[in-house]
């Protein structure tokens, strides 16, 4: 994701509401990382991914000042009121509503508003993040960034398997083409946060789910958690 060089970065507060503005899907950068993924656009009939939305809400974020350099996401959720065309004019707007810190790093709650041409709202991209510190190394002793959730399935066996995927190290970068979060191409940014290695995108590993839930049901509206 691409953003803006010359916004100067400030630190996150609770209120702190996004500049609205207008913006339209870059399609043909869609078809190219949908094809990184082998998904074919037509799944979606003309309309945006919404897995998009959670790389678009932290391109919006940056755009606002807010580093996402050694961020990654806690929990996604991804609320689509009704889909939105590639080629529709959207404003955009969004606000931090939480800030805390926990032994990791600072954690942000925050949703971005995505608004289609006719005003109705279309997406809603909410996101609790962990931001440790990009120039230190993060003790490896040190646990915890908030209350972990209960598991959403308690037997995964019973589970019906419908894919397996394998990315590999071309592809992770090739999909991260142009991000600002160093944790996704630099094995020593990566290990500062306290990862072993480089990590994928949250928003690409979504990819993957949402494309299976539109081949499946093709749903007009949806309202999803990701954890």
């Amino acid at each position: 994701m691409s953003v803006a060089e010359d916004v100067k970065e400030i630190t996150p507060y609770k209120g702190l509401r996004y500049k609205k503005r207008e913006w339209t899907v870059d399609a043909a950068n869609e078809a190219r990382l949908m094809g990184l993924c082998g998904i074919d656009p037509a799944v979606f009939k003309g309309c945006s991914d919404p897995s998009a939305f959670i790389s678009f809400a932290i391109q919006e974020g940056v755009l606002n000042g807010i580093s996402s350099n050694g961020g990654v996401n806690m929990v996604q959720g991804l609320v689509v009121s009704r889909p939105l065309r590639l080629d529709e004019k959207l404003t955009v707007t969004g606000e931090i509503l939480d800030v805390q810190q926990s032994p990791r790093g600072r954690v942000t709650t925050s949703e971005t508003w995505y608004h289609g041409e006719n005003g109705d709202l279309g997406i809603t991209s909410k996101r609790t993040s962990l931001k440790t510190d990009p120039t230190q190394y993060a003790d490896p002793n040190l646990r915890g960034a908030g209350e972990r959730p209960a598991p959403v399935v308690s037997d995964v066996s019973a589970l019906r398997k419908i894919g397996q995927f394998t990315l590999t190290p071309d592809d992770v970068k090739g999909y991260g083409l142009n991000t600002v979060n160093a944790i996704h191409f630099d094995e020593d940014a990566a290990k500062r946060a306290g990862y072993r290695a480089p990590i994928i995108g949250g928003g690409h590993g979504v990819r993957f789910l949402t494309a299976a839930i539109w081949k499946e049901f093709s749903p007009k509206s949806i309202d999803v958690d990701i954890y």
